[in-house]
């Protein structure tokens, strides 16, 4: 419900159908006055998206304290009481990958060395004093201090760049009208994959030929922002194979194995999201301890799973232990098998 003033006007400003009450009986827009101020309209997107009202709240508050309570609830027809399981899988995995790739994830296209240097030059590490000479490169050394005639030889190794010379499909060809031509000729005989790979393929040694290390960065940010969608198509295979393990009881369909799935993987956001921020914070202030905290949360992800298919399914130890395995030995090869898809699509991004 919004804070504005109520309209004196009783004519719908959206339908014209004249209002009785607050609200109109055939659009069921609110009778309040059109004009708001940007705070309003702020709450009011985030109103939309949330239901503050303390339905998201309390979803989430249970979706944690309570592994499979919701899938239970959803599956029962109790959903005006619940956030929807869609928009809250939306929502928490929007705040997840913004938070990482706003917060946590370092895109910095600055060279490793001149981040070792720590601002300085060559020369001024050179005339460093004995003590602090020894300090500055044990950093570098895992812990070892360098002598100083060995400092510069190990610069110039981490500096030197390896130009891209990649021959996966083909042999190494010049340039893209050189292969284009040996296939005219019939001397190449390619398909229309094979034809494609090799056209990337020139394409890529050409773009990195002086640098290899920026083809294996650029490939990997170009994989790590397609995860978004990976775990997207992970979702409905994950429900299939649920929907193979319990396909024996009757009362379990599809949508609800897509549900239970969902609200397990907005419980995955919210936990990874824990153990993002509690790593920078070790990062910031060195409280090395938390890392505990880090592997119980991990630790708490495969027992939450467990328990919420115990709960959700209703079978004893036993049969929830053994298909929890099946479940967990079938998902990593299917992730392992969409990883490979992505990162092969990955390398026509870049």
């Amino acid at each position: 419900m919004s804070h504005l003033r109520e309209r004196i006007e009783k004519n719908c400003l959206n339908c014209g159908t004249t209002v009785i009450g607050k609200y109109c009986h055939v659009c069921g827009q609110e009778n309040i006055e059109p004009k708001e101020s940007v705070w309003h309209l702020i709450s009011h997107f985030f109103s939309d998206i949330t239901h503050f009202d303390g339905k998201f709240f309390t979803s989430i508050k249970d979706l944690i304290l309570k592994p499979g309570f919701l899938s239970k609830e959803y599956m029962k027809g109790k959903r005006a009481s619940y956030f929807n399981p869609i928009r809250m899988y939306l929502f928490t995995s929007f705040i997840f990958f913004l938070s990482f790739f706003s917060f946590f994830y370092n895109t910095s296209k600055e060279p490793v060395v001149k981040l070792m240097y720590d601002g300085k030059t060559m020369e001024e590490i050179q005339q460093m004093s004995p003590q602090d000479f020894n300090n500055f490169t044990s950093v570098l050394n895992n812990g070892k201090p360098m002598r100083r005639e060995n400092f510069s030889h190990y610069i110039d190794s981490i500096n030197k760049k390896k130009g891209l010379n990649l021959i996966i499909f083909n042999k190494e060809y010049k340039n893209r009208e050189e292969y284009d031509s040996l296939v005219r000729t019939g001397k190449v005989k390619q398909n229309w994959l094979t034809k494609k790979l090799a056209h990337k393929e020139i394409e890529l040694n050409k773009k990195y030929h002086d640098d290899a290390n920026q083809f294996i960065k650029d490939l990997g940010e170009a994989f790590l922002h397609s995860f978004p969608q990976l775990l997207f198509v992970s979702l409905p295979f994950a429900a299939f194979l649920l929907e193979l393990l319990y396909i024996r009881q009757k009362k379990f369909y599809y949508v609800g194995h897509a549900v239970f799935t969902m609200h397990f993987y907005i419980f995955l956001f919210i936990a990874q999201l824990v153990v993002l921020i509690i790593s920078r914070i070790v990062e910031l202030t060195q409280l090395t301890w938390l890392g505990y905290l880090n592997a119980a949360i991990i630790i708490a992800i495969f027992f939450y799973l467990y328990q919420a298919m115990r709960n959700f399914y209703e079978q004893g130890r036993g049969k929830t232990i053994l298909k929890y395995g099946i479940f967990l030995f079938a998902y990593l090869l299917g992730i392992i098998f969409l990883v490979a898809i992505f990162f092969f699509v990955s390398i026509f991004k870049i």
